[in-house]
């Protein structure tokens, strides 16, 4: 996601997290230390109000990165690879490849609602026991049931039969069960994401004209889930116009390529200048492809450093690329795409480059799959 920094790694995925997490923390702080806690508990400092809304903060940060934990941590288990986890303004993003069963998309989508329950459980449970066990512990009751409530609220929220939320996933996961048609249920899941998050807007707007200013929150998330369901419809259509096709019927080839060896000035004189993509595949010393390399990240380096770097220095290694071979379904091909090299799958076959699919080459299929389509329909 864009605006989002590394900070670790969680279950063994690298943990992003987005510039909008620190002002969430602040409001929530600010909601919690300034609002909440002393109206339920009056007669306390300033300074114990701002601390115990600080660590509520944090604790419910915490408990958003539990449940994109879970997802991950279930994804990784059922042999599902995770790209990384983001947390961000609207709880957390977990980039996944697509589940080869319907018993494991279920697994995946319900793992973070429920952990999300369980926490809110435990914590309501913590801070009503507290509550009864003394008035000295008022404010960390206080927190506690805070944060009780706000998970039980996100695990049932998140249970909506809405895409991108988890409830979608379920629908997604009980319809593909059923009807044993992944891209049929992925379609039908988007569709009714498209749906909610209309109704979502609706309602936000008219709440917003109401007086009621949560309102406005609740249109950006229905916004949010237009988007994302649109997207994932999209895919789905993919999906389905790409069925049986296979890596070698969709490659452009030959592949214009250049030498991994050669210096950054010399591979963009003799080889970046004519090519006709914004990417070139390199080979090594024995011409077996070793990684790819994108001419904006030639063009970024500084002139007196190009004689000295190697093109493979700055290239995308081979191992995180896209890689098929030419009788590779292309649905499956297309689950290995990541952010480093765009939408760029390289053909291989024993070990030699035999073409490569691009976005124009997609681009190229779905229109011959709408023109038949068409003719069909005439």
């Amino acid at each position: 996601m864009n605006g989002s920094v590394r900070i670790g790694r969680v279950v063994g995925v690298p943990l992003r997290m987005h510039w909008s997490v620190p002002l969430l923390v602040v409001l929530f702080a600010y909601g919690l230390g300034r609002q909440t806690l002393p109206a339920t508990t009056p007669g306390r400092s300033a300074a114990v109000y701002a601390l115990a809304g600080v660590v509520g903060a944090a604790l419910l940060t915490g408990s958003l990165l539990l449940h994109e934990t879970a997802h991950a941590a279930i994804a990784r288990r059922k042999q599902i690879s995770v790209e990384d986890v983001t947390l961000w303004a609207l709880g957390g993003m977990t980039r996944m490849g697509r589940p080869k069963t319907a018993a494991a998309a279920f697994a995946v989508a319900v793992s973070g609602p429920l952990t999300s329950l369980m926490i809110g459980g435990v914590a309501l449970g913590a801070g009503i026991g507290l509550h009864e066990l003394s008035p000295l512990w008022a404010v960390p009751a206080v927190v506690l049931v805070w944060l009780g409530w706000a998970n039980l609220f996100l695990g049932v929220f998140n249970l909506l039969p809405a895409v991108p939320l988890d409830g979608g996933r379920v629908v997604q996961a009980l319809l593909w069960w059923r009807t044993g048609d992944r891209d049929r249920a992925d379609l039908a899941a988007s569709r009714g994401g498209q749906v909610m998050g209309g109704l979502m807007v609706a309602v936000g707007w008219i709440s917003l004209l109401r007086g009621v200013t949560g309102g406005l929150w609740l249109a950006f998330i229905g916004l949010f889930i237009m988007v994302v369901a649109g997207a994932e419809r999209r895919n789905a259509a993919l999906q389905t116009a790409l069925r049986g096709v296979r890596a070698a019927d969709a490659m452009s080839s030959p592949v214009v390529t250049g030498a991994d060896w050669l210096s950054v000035r010399r591979f963009i004189d003799e080889v970046a200048v004519t090519a006709g993509h914004s990417a070139v595949p390199l080979l090594d010393f024995e011409g077996r492809p070793s990684g790819i390399v994108e001419l904006r990240r030639l063009a970024a380096i500084p002139v007196p450093q190009r004689e000295e770097l190697r093109v493979r220095d700055v290239a995308t290694p081979l191992s995180q690329c896209a890689v098929a071979a030419p009788d590779d379904l292309l649905t499956e091909a297309l689950d290995k795409l990541n952010l480093r090299t765009g939408m760029r799958i390289l053909v291989v076959d024993t070990g030699h480059l035999v073409g490569i699919v691009t976005g124009k080459d997609i681009s190229r299929l779905m229109q011959r799959h709408t023109l038949r389509g068409r003719q069909t329909a005439g």
